[in-house]
């Protein structure tokens, strides 16, 4: 159930008000009892829009890509979403690279919203929040949404799983094939970019990724291997081209299907992943002390205090 506050505040959403999209992506970021609340009423009005996740090592040109991608979109007036996950300040614990420092021009078309999120060294919660972000983008109308990650590890593994299609982009420069593959990124990648490909180790970096690729098993979709210059705009139409033959591969395939049906139920079990916490940290606060002091004076184990705490949690349910 929505507050008068939060109702009235989407009301305004509803007609198209960015400052209200805005404060309602500050309440799913916070999470809670109010975050879904909103995100339960905004469920309905979600259609499926095609969800591309940008990644890949720092300093490929990820950004400029993005950059690229967007316009692409806007000269077919298509209102885009961005949701853009950067290192955390250790000073603010907000985003370093804001929206607005990266796309100044592109963050005041209206048909453009950009949001920045920080990771704030998180794993578990970034996955969902960036996903649920995406919900209410897709809920304002918006007909496009990008996800852009920063860096190579888990958090962009997560991230690229709330993708339709994952772009895993490279730059020659050595070492970012191997790391990449290192970090298990090669794996999520349903199109790879070698960007800044009119430098010298371009020819030698898609060579590495198609002998990667080769050795693999056959699978239904073989990522292509797309060449670009991002800052020049060059290789867009390529990438572009791409990204539509895995977008038709995915309906056509029935792969679309089965990738939202697992994004629905890990959906569903964060959700209820949340809900049990927070009934355990309300219900189990005057039990938890005593199994503390016992742990910590050696005369039981985490494991048994948690199974104690479960079943005393599961007894006040009956």
């Amino acid at each position: 159930m929505l507050d008068a506050k939060l109702d009235q505040t989407l009301t305004a959403f509803l007609a198209g008000d960015r400052r209200a999209a805005a404060r309602l992506i500050t309440v799913v970021e916070t999470g809670g009892p109010s975050a879904e609340a909103l995100l339960e009423a905004l469920y309905p009005r979600l259609r499926g829009v095609h969800r591309l996740g940008i990644t890949g090592p720092p300093g490929v040109g990820k950004s400029t890509l993005v950059d690229v991608l967007v316009r692409h979109h806007r000269a077919h007036d298509r209102g885009v979403g961005v949701v853009a996950v950067d290192p955390t300040s250790p000073f603010t614990g907000g985003a370093v690279l804001g929206d607005r420092v990266r796309m100044n021009d592109l963050a005041s078309d209206p048909g453009v919203f950009i949001r920045s999120m920080a990771t704030r060294g998180s794993l578990g919660g970034l996955a969902r929040a960036t996903k649920e972000v995406a919900d209410v983008l897709e809920a304002f109308g918006l007909e496009a949404l990008i996800i852009e990650t920063v860096g190579v590890g888990q958090t962009e593994m997560d991230i690229a799983s709330t993708a339709d299609t994952t772009v895993v982009v490279l730059s020659p420069e050595s070492g970012d094939a191997i790391q990449a593959m290192k970090a298990g990124l090669m794996e999520a990648a349903d199109v790879l970019v070698v960007n800044k490909s009119d430098r010298p180790a371009a020819s030698q970096m898609v060579r590495t990724l198609e002998a990667d690729l080769h050795m693999r098993p056959l699978a239904a979709w073989s990522p292509p291997v797309v060449q670009t210059i991002a800052s020049k705009a060059e290789g867009i139409d390529a990438l572009i081209a791409a990204i539509d033959d895995h977008q038709r591969h995915l309906a056509e395939s029935g792969d679309l299907g089965l990738r939202r049906r697992r994004r629905v139920r890990n959906e569903i079990l964060s959700v209820l992943r949340d809900r049990l916490w927070r009934r355990a940290e309300r219900d189990l606060d005057d039990h938890l002390p005593a199994w503390t002091d016992r742990v910590a004076a050696g005369a039981a184990t985490p494991y048994t205090a948690a199974h104690s705490l479960l079943a005393a949690l599961l007894e006040d349910e009956e």
